[in-house]
């Protein structure tokens, strides 16, 4: 990357490339590191007529489950790599009238939600915002309406250097940094740090509320 090149404008051109080959071997091989996605979603709101938008949707496992679980609920899902969107697509054709999918970058000055979101939904992609993590938590607070909530789940951090570094070459960032910014601006639900592979690292579980000015005070 040369010195003019800002980093928030090649990281999706990154995600980009890294995808076009991954979105073939995603399902079958992640499951395997992905802990808590199941957890999460039933952490959710058992609304009626709910919008929830999942960034960093992949290839439609969580949306899947979620069209097949609340027949009333309108689901968005946004991703930056379309290799990963064609295969959602494929997955939740049977959904088509009330899933939709959306090829955008998500973050701060990118776009808008034209409806307020009841939930925004992260599994396992705020980590590989990097740079742009903290602007993708700011646009989630501003698409949610007041009282509305954000879950995630995500890896969290490793007591060991060369795991670290080793998920750094999948543009994996593990430091323990989301949960600061995540109850910098939600209130917290939801928060628990659970250990994977007998402590090889933590992830962490959080929903948390965007506070509504209509009830404070």
């Amino acid at each position: 990357m040369s010195a003019s090149e800002d980093p928030a404008t090649t990281q999706p051109q990154t995600m980009q490339r890294y995808y076009r080959w991954h979105a073939r071997i995603y399902d079958a091989t992640r499951w395997a590191f992905l802990f808590g996605r199941r957890r999460l979603l039933r952490l959710l709101p058992e609304e009626p007529n709910l919008r929830l938008v999942e960034v960093g949707c992949g290839t439609g496992f969580n949306l899947r489950r979620l069209a097949r679980q609340h027949s009333n609920w309108q689901l968005v899902g946004i991703d930056v790599s379309q290799h990963m969107l064609e295969r959602a697509f494929r997955a939740l054709k049977a959904h088509s009238r009330r899933v939709f999918l959306i090829e955008k970058n998500y973050g701060k000055g990118h776009f808008r939600l034209k409806e307020p979101a009841d939930v925004v939904l992260f599994s396992y992609s705020l980590t590989m915002f990097n740079p742009g993590f903290e602007g993708a938590i700011e646009q989630a607070y501003d698409d949610l309406r007041p009282g509305g909530r954000i879950a995630v789940v995500d890896f969290h951090d490793t007591p060991f250097g060369w795991f670290r570094n080793w998920m750094g070459l999948n543009h994996v960032r593990m430091e323990g940094h989301l949960l600061p910014v995540l109850k910098q601006h939600f209130d917290t639900s939801t928060c628990q740090i659970r250990p994977a592979f007998g402590g090889l690292w933590r992830y962490l579980l959080f929903v948390g509320t965007k506070p509504n000015p209509a009830t404070q005070g």
